[in-house]
C-alpha cells in the first residue's frame, strides 16, 4: 500500500506553470517587434532626446541671424540759461548715431557650421541612445522567456515534492516510511523553493527595467520564434565585413569622429575670433559741432595690442588633437568588442548545435523509467532525487545557453551598427 500510494503522488502532473504574473495585472503577449513597436512609441528617453535635436535646431537658427544695428539718441536734458527743461530746436542739442558691426574672418559663417555639426552630433546621440536601450530591450525581452522557461522547470518539480512531502508525512506516522527519507524530501522541497523564489526575482528585476523602457504596467510575456533562431549562424558574415560595418555605422563611431570634426570647427572658429570686427556708424549732432546739423560717417575697430584669443586658440587646438586620440580609441574598442562577440556567437553556435536534440526527448523519457525504478525499489530515493537535481541543471543549462547565444548575435548586431542576423 505505502508502495502505490507514494508513486501515485508523484505521478501527478510535473508541467505545472510557474505563478509569474499578478492575477490583477494585464498581461501582453508581444514578439521582439511588437515590444519594439510600443518601444518607440512610448519611451520617454527617446521623447527627450528628440526635443534635444528639435533645440540644437534653433541654435543652427540662432547662427544664421546677422548682429542687429545699434541706434543711439541724446538730448539736452537741461538748459541753464533758458532755464529750459528737454528743450528743443535751437535751445537745445540732439545728438543721435546708428552703428551696424560687420564680423570679419568668416565668423558667421564658423558659427553657422559649427552649430549645424552640433545639430548631426544631437541626431547622432539619439540614434545611439536608441540603439542601447534598443540592445537592452532586446536583451531583457529574451532574459524574461529563457528564465521564465527554468522557472516552469523548478515549478513542476516543487509542486510534485509538495505532494510528496505530504504522502510521506502520512506514511512517516504509520511508519511505513523512514524519518531520514522524509527529511531528505523536505530538504530538498526547501532548497528548490529558496532557488525558485531567486528566480522569480530576478525574472521581477528584468520584467521591471522591460516595463519602464516600454512606459507599462502590464506584465510582458514574450513570444519567440525558435526556428529562426536555431537557425542563426554566425559563419554567414566573415569577421571583416563586420569590423567595416562598425566603422562606418556605430554610433559611438559616428560620434567621435564627428566630435573631432567639432573641434577642428571650433578651432578655426576661435583663430578668427583673434581677428577684430568692424563697426560702422552714422551719426547726428544737431549744434554741438563746428557747425550745426553735422552729420558723420565713422568706422571702429580693435586694436589687438594684448588679447588676440592666444588661449583660446590654444586650448581648441589641444581638443583637437585629444578628440583624434579618442577616435582612433574607439574604433579599436568596437573593434575588440565585435571580435569578442563574433568569438562567443561561434562558441555558444557551436556548443547548440552539438548537443544531441534526441538528449532532452530522452531524459523526459528516462522519467517515466525512473519513476518505476523508484517504485519497484531498484533505486532509493536518493538517487531518485539526483536524477531530479539532474534533470533541472540540465534544462537550466539549456536554457543558459540559448540566451548566451541570442545574445551573443544581437551583441554584434549592436555593435555593427546593422541588423546582419534576425532574431525576429
Amino acid at each position: 500500500m505505502k508502495k502505490y500510494f507514494v508513486v501515485l503522488v508523484i505521478l501527478l502532473p510535473l508541467c505545472v506553470k510557474a505563478q509569474l504574473n499578478n492575477a490583477n495585472s494585464d498581461t501582453l503577449y508581444l514578439n521582439i517587434d511588437s515590444c519594439e513597436s510600443i518601444f518607440l512609441k512610448n519611451n520617454l528617453q527617446l521623447i527627450a532626446a528628440k526635443y534635444n535635436i528639435d533645440a540644437q535646431k534653433a541654435f543652427e537658427i540662432q547662427a544664421k541671424l546677422f548682429p542687429n544695428p545699434n541706434l543711439q539718441f541724446a538730448q539736452s536734458l537741461y538748459n541753464p540759461e533758458t532755464k529750459g527743461i528737454l528743450p528743443f530746436g535751437v535751445n537745445g542739442e540732439s545728438t543721435a548715431q546708428i552703428s551696424q558691426l560687420i564680423q570679419l574672418a568668416g565668423k558667421r559663417n564658423k558659427q553657422i557650421k559649427l552649430a549645424q555639426a552640433n545639430v548631426q552630433l544631437s541626431q547622432l546621440q539619439f540614434i545611439e541612445l536608441l540603439k542601447t536601450l534598443r540592445y537592452t530591450l532586446t536583451s531583457d525581452f529574451y532574459a524574461i522567456y529563457y528564465l521564465k522557461n527554468s522557472a516552469n522547470v523548478y515549478s513542476a518539480e516543487i509542486s510534485s515534492l509538495e505532494h510528496l512531502v505530504g504522502a510521506f508525512n502520512i506514511q512517516l506516522k504509520q511508519g511505513n516510511v523512514s524519518e531520514k527519507d522524509a527529511i531528505r524530501v523536505k530538504a530538498q522541497l526547501y532548497s528548490l523553493q529558496s532557488e525558485y523564489n531567486d528566480l522569480l526575482l530576478q525574472i521581477n528585476d528584468v520584467r521591471s527595467e522591460l516595463s519602464l523602457l516600454l512606459q507599462t504596467k502590464a506584465v510582458i510575456v514574450p513570444r519567440l520564434n525558435q526556428i529562426n533562431i536555431d537557425n542563426l549562424n554566425p559563419q554567414e558574415y566573415a569577421l571583416g565585413t563586420l569590423i567595416d560595418s562598425a566603422l562606418i555605422n556605430h554610433p559611438d563611431v559616428l560620434i567621435a569622429k564627428l566630435n573631432t570634426q567639432i573641434s577642428e570647427l571650433n578651432y578655426k572658429y576661435q583663430k578668427s575670433l583673434a581677428v577684430p570686427d568692424l563697426t560702422f556708424s552714422l551719426g547726428y549732432d544737431q549744434q554741438g559741432s563746428f557747425i550745426k546739423n553735422l552729420t558723420t560717417l565713422g568706422v571702429a575697430i580693435d586694436l589687438p595690442f594684448f588679447n588676440r584669443n592666444q588661449g583660446n586658440i590654444k586650448a581648441s587646438q589641444m581638443q583637437t588633437k585629444m578628440s583624434k586620440v579618442t577616435e582612433d580609441a574607439q574604433e579599436s574598442t568596437i573593434q575588440i568588442a565585435i571580435s569578442n562577440a563574433y568569438q562567443k556567437a561561434q562558441a555558444y553556435n557551436n556548443l547548440y548545435h552539438e548537443r544531441d536534440k534526441q538528449f532532452d526527448q530522452d531524459f523526459q523519457k528516462i522519467q517515466q523509467a525512473t519513476l518505476k525504478n523508484y517504485e519497484n525499489k531498484n533505486i532509493s530515493l536518493l538517487d531518485f532525487l539526483d536524477f531530479y537535481d539532474a534533470y533541472k541543471e540540465n534544462t537550466i543549462q539549456l536554457n543558459t545557453l540559448q540566451l548566451n547565444r541570442v545574445n551573443a548575435f544581437e551583441a554584434i548586431n549592436f555593435y555593427t551598427g546593422s541588423s546582419f542576423y534576425s532574431l525576429n
